[in-house]
């Protein structure tokens, strides 16, 4: 997942690894390539462009390749430094983020790897890193799958999230991407998402 959603680490932080699938075929219009910010304008969904020949049926999601031809890399980073450069703890992780994009990897799969690695670490979580060997549709017992489960066109169960201060807007907005929890809470982040 690009930037993931805020309950993706609420699960990750209950769990003894995390293991990544990546012999799955690309899904279009989820959040592998997408996120969503809240800006002065509301919530803002920035999605990473993938190349043209990437987007047909069964393509394996390891290999999606980002469009840089697009820039919408300068547009993302726009828009983050718009919604969250006054928050408190922009300045304390942004650069870290940033360096992350500026590496421009190939893969839509690297560039989600790298930036979960970094968010792990930015929430001082040890949690081990696995990958997938194979395809199963069904995901061992010991396992949760949420594969399709954190999907933009699912509303989550949010009646038990408790609201943090964001940026912008009297109404907190819950689930948006990790950033917001990070730039707006700091080191609290994990507490909260304990």
């Amino acid at each position: 997942m690009y930037n993931p959603p805020v309950q993706y680490f609420r699960h990750a932080l209950q769990a003894d690894g995390l293991l990544l699938e990546q012999h799955e075929n690309y899904v279009k219009q989820s959040y592998r390539n997408r996120c969503h910010v809240l800006t002065v304008q509301g919530v803002v969904p920035l999605s990473i462009p993938i190349r043209k020949g990437n987007s047909q049926q069964k393509t394996l999601i390891t290999d999606i390749e980002i469009d840089y031809s697009q820039k919408w890399y300068n547009v993302h980073w726009r828009t983050i430094q718009a919604a969250y450069g006054r928050a408190p703890y922009f300045e304390f992780y942004s650069d870290y983020i940033r360096q992350v994009y500026e590496r421009q990897p190939k893969y839509l799969f690297e560039l989600n790897v790298d930036l979960l690695q970094l968010y792990l670490k930015l929430l001082k979580t040890n949690k081990p890193l696995l990958f997938t060997n194979s395809y199963q549709s069904e995901a061992p017992a010991n396992v949760l799958d949420l594969r399709n489960r954190i999907h933009p066109k699912i509303i989550p169960d949010n009646l038990h999230v408790k609201p943090y201060t964001q940026v912008f807007g009297k109404q907190f907005v819950p689930d948006l991407s990790i950033i917001d929890l990070l730039f707006t809470q700091g080191p609290a982040a994990l507490s909260y998402l304990q």
